[in-house]
């Protein structure tokens, strides 16, 4: 195992998947790496081949989530699951029902993940709209969509990563205020530094090194997929612990930006304890 450096090392969006990935093995993976906290978030409902008719049928995908959690919670590391519906299954649920019926669901398996953090077993919310171009009336669903899970987190007093298009999805401040939760509480997955959210930057992102001598705040992510159809994809589970560990050995990021980056962001946003288990 690498030898640990003097501050914890968080993932802020990593998916470990016993069913079609490398499960636990990922999970230990990152630990040798010297991880010691990860976001664990729930894969797309289709990942375990449930097709949701209500909001509902997402129970089962989360519940799973929250089985592997209390797995990989075993091996020593400190695991917070985020819960939620991803965007792009409005895409996928629209070739069985209608639009209103779609939203409908997604908006309840929302519901469904708000009762997660309610009872403590879910730190966050995943919400967001889709990457990828989409007619207009999708989108204004989608919309509509985000707009409930940022309610819900207002109600819960909990954080929502936002998986979204690229660039800096400069509308969602202002969707937030309007739910009546603070912009600070929304993370932008797979972020660019120019966003006006939280940003979750790839752990690779050429612009760590500057950011953090800026004193920005933001999180590192590796957005590991764990599937076995692409593997390391979209990095691996090593790599926030890697990277971070490179960028410190050469003197691109300080001990106090590496801290911000893993402990003091993640804890102010998500309103969770982040130290050495």
């Amino acid at each position: 195992m690498t030898k640990p450096l003097h501050i914890p090392l968080t993932d802020d969006h990593i998916h470990i998947d016993p069913v079609n990935g490398r499960g636990l093995e990922a999970a230990k993976d990152f630990r040798r790496a010297g991880g010691t906290h990860l976001f664990l978030v729930t894969k797309p409902s289709w990942s375990f081949g449930i097709t949701p008719l209500s909001g509902e049928d997402f129970a089962p995908v989360f519940e799973k989530t929250i089985a592997i959690a209390r797995e990989i919670r075993e091996l020593g590391l400190v695991v917070f699951p985020v819960l939620g519906v991803h965007p792009a299954e409005i895409t996928r649920l629209t070739g069985g029902m209608d639009l209103a019926r779609v939203e409908e669901v997604m908006k309840g398996g929302l519901d469904v993940a708000a009762g997660f953090v309610a009872r403590g077993e879910a730190v966050a919310l995943k919400s967001g709209r889709p990457h990828y171009e989409v007619a207009p009336e999708v989108l204004e669903a989608s919309n509509r969509v985000l707009r409930h899970a940022l309610v819900l987190a207002r109600e819960q007093g909990c954080a929502v990563q936002l998986h979204a298009e690229g660039g800096p999805c400069a509308d969602v401040p202002a969707m937030a205020r309007e739910a009546g939760l603070d912009p600070g509480k929304v993370v932008k997955h797979f972020a660019t530094p120019e966003t006006p959210l939280v940003p979750s930057l790839i752990a690779r992102h050429e612009a760590i090194p500057a950011l953090a001598r800026e004193g920005r705040n933001f999180m590192m992510e590796s957005d590991f997929m764990d599937e076995n159809a692409r593997p390391g994809s979209v990095i691996g589970p090593k790599s926030v612990p890697r990277f971070t560990r490179r960028l410190l050995e050469t003197g691109e990021i300080s001990g106090e930006g590496a801290h911000r980056i893993h402990v003091e962001t993640p804890s102010r946003t998500y309103g969770v304890e982040i130290h050495f288990p």
